[in-house]
């Protein structure tokens, strides 16, 4: 059965009406993902402030204000905090080709399309500002500040699970606060996360790094420009299988390897298998392929026969319905 998306792009500097509209329209669905396991195994309200307080406190203004507008309630309060939030796994690849003259990060989402809020956001809510592709009502599953970091995330391919933030919030952290991948990575080595995940980042200097982070380890931080769904080796065989995680990984490698290999050619991949997938009856489809470009502050969004090219001077709020079948995928 065909299933139809519709992104928006959204601009909104500072917290107000629209985002507001965003919380309504998109709080049945995750009030009911986050009650699935039952509201006693999420964490009290207090807990999920403190936790905040003591790994992103920078964050805690804007945290305060999100919660007023969706209306003070203690179950959108917890549910923000993203602090222990329900497990949920992803696929994804993402790649930094890094050249004298520009750096780009490309990736794809992979996942079950209605489950992806498919708001592209500009905001405003610090010192930043920021593009992004949203989750969990503010948090980040790829993005861009006018600093020039950019960041993306992919599943890590582990079934732990343990006391941390879910890894959204952590990049919406990222974007507000930080300008470079040092400290991108400072802050990466040091907050929690509840479930594995690989986290690159570029910056405007060539800078980037691949972070795979995991509640019952340390982070391991490496200057490792592509990831995809394992960390370092294959520990979760059924979903590496499903997900063909370490073709993935060969194909990536093979590109930002070869020295001849331009930002056209890399970009090209994420658009054909293995690296774009069709398997939307299992929730590994490719949902949209992003694409960042830290040094000149654009950033593209891609679908088949349809982009989005979009920049901090150059954002038009519009939308656009995509079509998902079982074999492919549209722009309507």
């Amino acid at each position: 059965m065909d299933k139809t998306l519709v992104f928006r792009t959204v601009h909104e500097e500072a917290p107000g009406a629209k985002w507001r509209s965003l919380f309504d329209y998109h709080w049945p669905a995750y009030e009911q993902w986050y009650l699935a396991e039952g509201e006693r195994e999420r964490p009290a309200y207090l807990a999920c402030y403190n936790a905040l307080r003591r790994h992103m406190p920078e964050l805690l203004g804007t945290y305060r204000v999100l919660c007023e507008l969706a209306g003070g309630g203690d179950l959108a309060a917890r549910l923000l905090s993203l602090y222990r939030p329900p497990p949920y796994i992803t696929g994804c690849s993402q790649a930094v080709l890094a050249r004298p003259a520009s750096t780009v990060l490309a990736r794809n989402y992979d996942y079950p399309p209605e489950l992806c809020e498919g708001t592209i956001l500009y905001s405003r809510w610090n010192e930043r500002r920021v593009i992004a592709m949203s989750d969990c009502l503010w948090g980040v599953l790829d993005g861009m500040n006018d600093r020039g970091l950019a960041v993306s995330l992919a599943f890590g391919g582990r079934k732990a699970v343990g006391d941390g933030f879910g890894a959204p919030i952590i990049l919406r952290y990222l974007l507000e606060f930080c300008d470079t991948v040092p400290e991108a990575a400072e802050v990466l080595a040091r907050v929690p996360t509840h479930m594995a995940y690989n986290i690159t980042v570029a910056d405007a200097g060539g800078r980037y790094i691949t972070a795979m982070i995991a509640p019952d380890r340390r982070a391991s931080i490496r200057r490792v420009p592509v990831a995809t769904n394992h960390q370092k080796k294959i520990e979760w065989y059924a979903h590496a299988l499903a997900s063909e995680t370490l073709i993935r990984e060969r194909q990536l490698s093979i590109l930002v390897d070869d020295e001849a290999t331009t930002e056209e050619r890399l970009i090209s991949a994420f658009f054909s298998p293995p690296l774009f997938r069709h398997d939307y009856q299992r929730g590994l489809g490719t949902v949209y392929t992003a694409v960042y470009r830290p040094r000149t502050g654009r950033v593209q969004y891609h679908w088949p026969g349809k982009w989005l090219d979009l920049s901090f001077d150059d954002f038009c709020e519009e939308r656009l319905a995509i079509r998902y079948g079982s074999r492919h995928l549209s722009a309507g």
